[in-house]
């Protein structure tokens, strides 16, 4: 289960980390969402975060406020909000909702600007994964 202080608008990103990149890792990439709804009755899910061009040198991001401080070169999209900022879980209580969080290892920065949608990241990403671990996390609101 993901502590309360992760969750909603306005709430602390977690400290995230990684081990075992392969060698010819250039950049990473995370992509924050929650699995369970379907927005407009299709196969889109709820984007809470997006963050690329992550340098190869990072082993991970610490706990960081919405806006982050984030390393240089960094970039951080828009979610479901509208704004590029990390967005913490908030389902309807009493729902639990599944929340993924997709490290991408990348053999080169995907140099796209902040005001990219999540269908071009994920068309920029075709290519060059090189590598990728997943955390599923629950939340429940109380």
């Amino acid at each position: 289960m993901m502590p309360a202080k992760y969750a909603g608008r306005g709430a602390v990103s977690p400290k995230i980390s990684w081990t075992g990149a392969p060698p010819t890792t250039q950049a990473f990439a995370i992509i924050f969402h929650d699995m369970d709804p379907a927005l407009a009755n299709g196969t889109e899910d709820v984007l809470h975060w997006m963050v690329w061009d992550i340098p190869a040198t990072a082993t991970g991001l610490p706990e960081a406020v919405p806006a982050g401080d984030l390393p240089d070169g960094t970039r951080q999209g828009r979610g479901i909000t509208g704004q590029n900022a990390y967005f913490g879980p908030g389902p309807p209580a009493p729902r639990t909702h599944h929340y993924v969080f997709e490290v991408y290892a990348l053999n080169a920065k995907l140099g796209l600007p902040a005001t990219a949608t999540r269908a071009e990241v994920l068309a920029a990403l075709q290519g060059k994964v090189v590598g990728k671990g997943v955390y599923v996390g629950r939340f429940r609101a109380p």
